[in-house]
């Protein structure tokens, strides 16, 4: 039976890329795409698929690492393997903490992107090579690499957020001075509290706080 994928990025060009080449590979077939957080939710209990190729960068406040979380609470027995340009330990690290099975570049011939599927398919992990040697590291080192200063893992806009609403500005109000809507500020605050490992507004006060972000003048 073909292990049944659903392609996320935002760029249609490389969701059209990735499907033709996947579509000639015996025991794959594409059954749909996504374009973000929010679609590839949607399109997953619609589909069913076994396995999601997902982007890191997604628009609308949900990356490709909160929504892989999102995704398994409700669909926990698919696979996820993040699909990226990033070749940096702080997505490695975040990307298995989220419960992705696969971490992989988008710089990687197809022919290892498709033993990743079919490896990840068979409950494996996989890996790409430098991923590998810096997770041994972590291991040997007797921790994970994942940098503390998660502040920088922030985008510009979610440190625009996080600066506003620190300073006690409600949904309505970041929303008008950015000139976004107030779910799209929701999408950011729900983003920023996952990737800097936040509880509640006083925890995200105090980060804002030991940042120097809280200058009123």
């Amino acid at each position: 039976m073909d292990i049944k994928v659903l392609i996320v990025d935002d760029h249609a060009v490389v969701r059209s890329g990735l499907r033709a080449v996947l579509d000639t590979k015996p025991g794959i077939k594409v059954i749909g795409e996504a374009a973000d957080g929010i679609s590839c939710i949607k399109k997953s209990l619609e589909l069913h698929p076994d396995l999601v190729l997902m982007d890191l960068s997604m628009p609308n406040g949900r990356d490709g690492l909160y929504t892989t979380s999102e995704l398994l609470q409700s669909m926990p027995e698919v696979k996820v393997i993040i699909l990226t340009m990033h070749d940096d330990e702080q997505y490695l690290f975040r990307a298995l903490k989220a419960g992705a099975s696969g971490y992989i570049l988008k710089s990687a011939p197809i022919t290892e992107l498709v033993t990743a599927i079919k490896q990840v398919h068979q409950g494996l992990v996989y890996l790409h090579p430098t991923a590998t040697k810096k997770v041994i590291e972590g291991y040997l080192h007797g921790h994970s690499k994942e940098p503390q200063d998660t502040f920088e893992t922030l985008s510009e806009r979610e440190k625009e957020v996080l600066t506003l609403v620190a300073k006690g500005y409600t949904n309505k109000e970041a929303a008008e001075l950015l000139s976004i809507s107030v779910k799209t500020v929701e999408n950011h605050k729900a983003n920023i509290m996952d990737k800097l490992q936040l509880n509640n507004r006083r925890e995200l006060m105090k980060f804002a706080f030991r940042r120097g972000l809280l200058d009123f003048d």
